[in-house]
């Protein structure tokens, strides 16, 4: 197989889009999720890192019962820019 024959595998749209969906449906649920109980690491750590969805499924199912910084860094960051 040489070189050509694998970059038309690898940029082969038919491969690539579905990639695409996949990993976009799973970043919006985990980031829903993260924003819904307002855990802020957790939606910096899964909007930075892409991992085709193996991360934000990883916090779906598991990883979301953690408050990585119990709360500290949006408390910080409410009572530094939220409403006076």
């Amino acid at each position: 197989m040489d070189t050509s024959q694998i970059e038309r595998i690898l940029f082969n749209p038919g491969l690539i889009l579905p990639l695409v969906i996949w990993g976009i449906f799973w970043k919006a649920w985990a980031l829903w999720k993260a924003a819904g109980k307002r855990q802020l690491v957790w939606f910096i750590i899964l909007m930075i890192f892409n991992t085709l969805g193996i991360l934000e499924i990883a916090y779906i199912f598991y990883l979301h019962r953690w408050d990585i910084d119990k709360g500290k860094l949006l408390a910080f960051l409410e009572k530094k820019f939220g409403k006076k």
